[in-house]
């Protein structure tokens, strides 16, 4: 409870939503689970108006009603799968007294999370190949602050202990840890013929997440940036 300007009792508890608006709720999430299993399935152009309405056993209209068109869906789609990511992340539990566990964590964190969510891989790549064109017609500021704002933390904490280098910055270190996560998983299928190995193997994995995380380690380590 909350005190109103002229100090009667206020109520901050959320609206109880009504039978509509519930069922509108639902069947704009249920479009946008199944448009995000059919985009990162035939790719934006193949990922058609008529496959999506079938497989959230709906209608065209309603995909129509509520995104406008398939590039105002596919927009939705960009922002669905980043909302993801954050709240997932948002759940680790990190102690900033713990600088380097911390911060194994958050890498283990991407690279299990890309791993995990081979979706979320494909639809950047989609994204990507479209030039970001659908992804700047909306705000993702939120997305990235907050992503890069926790290893930033991590950083601070750990440089004011001496155990990290004062010299780095959040989002590069943001961007070595996504780009080794990122590559391993959209390649994987390329990199098993050519290397001649099962990338997709938890032994394979395994080893991998424990070199970027050494690397990672090295990175930050406070006499690396006088080497």
């Amino acid at each position: 409870m909350i005190l109103s300007p002229n100090g009667s009792a206020q109520d901050d508890s959320p609206r109880k939503l009504g039978v509509r608006e519930k069922a509108a709720l639902a069947t704009r999430a249920s479009l946008l689970r199944a448009a995000i299993k059919i985009f990162a399935q035939y790719g934006l152009d193949g990922g058609s108006v008529d496959k999506i309405s079938k497989a959230a056993k709906s209608h065209d209209r309603m995909i129509y009603y509520y995104f406008g068109n398939k590039e105002g869906l596919f927009v939705a789609v960009i922002e669905e799968i980043y909302k993801r990511f954050n709240v997932a992340e948002s759940k680790l539990k990190l102690d900033l007294l713990d600088p380097l566990r911390s911060l194994e964590k958050i890498v283990q964190f991407i690279l299990r999370y890309y791993r995990d969510h081979p979706e979320f891989v494909t639809l950047l790549n989609i994204e990507n190949l479209h030039k970001g064109k659908h992804i700047g017609k909306a705000s993702f500021r939120d997305y990235s602050s907050t992503a890069i704002g926790v290893i930033d933390q991590v950083l601070t904490t750990g440089a004011q202990a001496g155990v990290f280098s004062k010299q780095l910055k959040a989002r590069d270190l943001y961007m070595m840890i996504a780009a080794l996560g990122y590559f391993y998983q959209s390649n994987r299928y390329t990199l098993s013929a050519f290397l001649g190995e099962n990338l997709e193997a938890q032994s394979a994995f395994d080893q991998w997440e424990n070199f970027v995380i050494s690397t990672v380690l090295k990175t930050i380590a406070p006499d690396s940036s006088n080497s």
